[in-house]
């Protein structure tokens, strides 16, 4: 036996116990007559003891040969210690050794294993394995483990069941790009990874589960960035006979109770927005609606003397900054080049004071009155000691250009507390998107998301126009979740491929056992899936997700520890086929 305690469980109630205790070694004091040794495992340290009245002399020789990371065996009595440590569970007790057994020695670590280390990203990734063993890594692997049990106790209640589905599928043209798997025994072809369970979570209805779900994991040959990674993990789910208000109860709830349980707090509202009016009111689709700084268009009350650049923009839109007509000017100017920057892409900006007197300072003055700015305040719901920024020209852009703004104004004034939780629904997307490139439609969602009903007339005269049964789920202006009612019907299947530019021939190459399942009585359906690395790092109080994963990939891809992606050798492909140019 290893172990009969963990290194996190002993207390005072346990003196004078005998016990075998087994971990990594954190530290290590040496006073010549005694040793300190803090014993480190997955459940906490508890000190050990090596007192030479009461240790033996080759266990007192052995303790000294310990270093950083050994790990070790130690067999003892549980003690009282003299000098208590109350930041520590088990700081009023000690084990004094009586018997020490090195099971491995260790390397000096590159970086400390403490909560606060000396490494930096780069090295750390490296050594995840090492990264792991510091708390707030192994905290957080933990609390993803139990928000995943959480969601399966719930939706195993609710009468979901966990239904496993391929991950060696055919790839498909829409969407992100696939990673793709050569075959072997089928020369020329590939599999290609999931990038989400759909087209097999459809199947499920028409096979008649009813209510599905899965926490899987799903591949995209994309970008990435903090909250994005080319493996990821969906809480998928799927519902028969079902429409969207049916949907958006279950998975409110679910929400509900996961903010309930985990951080305690009630959520009783889940808001509901329009996808125009989310990008008119805050220029995305996920808008944190933790605080204000809605978007006011000023077209009407700015273009109407001779400033040339706001009567030469499609959009003139501003926001009011709380407390901001108290920036100094080098401030504001600071912020004029943080809008300016290519990742921003803003070519200036106008500004207006809102002064406590009730009078307005601005960048503009030449061009406008204290009557025009008064009602520019009216419009962006500026008060007295705020700051108004405007942003003006092509409407798309400018919306990004204002959002990206809010947000890091919002970041600065400390608006974006992660221990406050707002979510809200945004409905009603646009089920069609042109673009500009491929110059034909793309499904904004993909191609199997329901058109409103009303809106099926317009797929021929204005595509463009017709919304989406589909729906977002937005927390603390991250999207955590995204949905649709799908299409169950063979024809109307059919015309949504036709108008995204399918060849009949085309839809049946990709898609025909999908078509072919519907003519055999598929159920009215849909579904949504969460991102559940995200959503596990919200729930912990931040919006990056790398250390909510066990073994991630850096901002290229690659997974330094393991040194992959990697060449394979002449061998493996000959057998898959595959020729390289060298």
């Amino acid at each position: 036996m290893y172990r009969s305690h963990s290194c996190g469980e002993l207390r005072t109630s346990d003196i004078n116990k005998e016990v075998t205790l087994s971990g990594w070694v954190q530290k290590t004091r040496d006073k010549g007559f005694m040793i300190w040794v803090d014993l480190r495992d997955r459940f906490g340290i508890t000190q050990l003891i090596f007192d030479e009245q009461r240790t033996s002399s080759d266990v007192m020789e052995n303790a000294r040969t310990l270093g950083r990371e050994f790990v070790i065996q130690v067999k003892g009595t549980v003690i009282e210690r003299e000098s208590k440590n109350p930041n520590m569970v088990t700081g009023d007790i000690e084990i004094l050794v009586n018997d020490l057994q090195i099971l491995n020695d260790a390397l000096v670590p590159p970086f400390t294993i403490e909560d606060e280390t000396d490494g930096g990203e780069d090295i750390r990734m490296k050594y995840r394995y090492l990264d792991i063993r510091r708390n707030p890594v192994k905290n957080s692997l933990l609390f993803r483990h139990q928000v995943a049990m959480k969601v399966r106790n719930y939706l195993s209640e609710e009468g979901f069941v966990e239904v496993e589905t391929p991950y060696l599928i055919k790839s498909t043209p829409e969407g992100a790009r696939d990673f793709v798997v050569p075959s072997r025994m089928n020369e020329g072809q590939f599999y290609a990874l999931p990038q989400s369970p759909q087209t097999f979570k459809q199947l499920l209805m028409v096979g008649g589960m009813d209510k599905y779900f899965q926490i899987v994991k799903c591949f995209r040959d994309e970008d990435l960035r903090a909250d994005r990674q080319p493996e990821f993990t969906q809480i998928d789910c799927e519902m028969a006979f079902v429409e969207q208000e049916d949907i958006l109860n279950i998975f409110e709830g679910l929400t509900r109770h996961l903010i309930k349980d985990i951080k305690g707090q009630d959520i009783s509202e889940f808001p509901r927005m329009t996808y125009d009016e989310a990008i008119r009111t805050y220029g995305n689709d996920k808008p944190d609606i933790r605080f204000g700084m809605k978007f006011g268009e000023l077209n009407e009350v700015t273009q109407h003397k001779e400033f040339k650049v706001f009567n030469d923009a499609e959009l003139v839109v501003g926001i009011a900054v709380p407390g901001g007509a108290s920036y100094t000017r080098k401030e504001i100017d600071k912020l004029i080049d943080w809008v300016k920057r290519p990742q921003v892409g803003a070519l200036g900006m106008v500004y207006v004071k809102c002064n406590e007197d009730g009078s307005f300072k601005s960048s503009v003055d030449k061009f406008y009155d204290q009557e025009d700015l008064t009602k520019w305040a009216e419009i962006t719901g500026a008060k007295a000691g705020d700051l108004i920024c405007i942003l003006s020209g092509q409407t798309n852009k400018v919306r990004g250009q204002l959002s990206a703004l809010r947000m890091e104004l919002a970041e600065r004034l400390g608006l974006r507390n992660p221990e406050e939780f707002a979510p809200l629904w945004v409905i009603d997307f646009p089920l069609l998107e042109w673009d500009e490139e491929t110059e034909r439609y793309h499904a904004m969602h993909h191609p199997f998301t329901s058109p409103k009903p009303e809106d099926i007339p317009l797929l021929d005269t204005k595509p463009g126009d017709v919304r989406a049964n589909a729906y977002d789920l937005v927390l603390n202006g991250n999207e955590i979740g995204g949905g649709s009612i799908r299409i169950h019907n063979k024809e109307t299947q059919a015309l949504m491929f036709d108008h995204l530019g399918f060849t009949p021939e085309e839809a049946k190459a990709q898609f025909g056992f999908l078509m072919d399942a519907f003519q055999y009585g598929a159920p009215p359906h849909g579904g949504i899936a969460f991102g559940f690395d995200r959503l596990v790092a919200i729930l912990g109080g931040q919006e990056t997700i790398r250390d909510f994963i066990a073994f991630p990939k850096n901002n290229s891809g690659r997974d330094v520890m393991i040194d992959a992606p990697a060449n394979i050798d002449q061998e493996q492909l000959k057998e898959l086929h595959i020729k390289l140019d060298m």
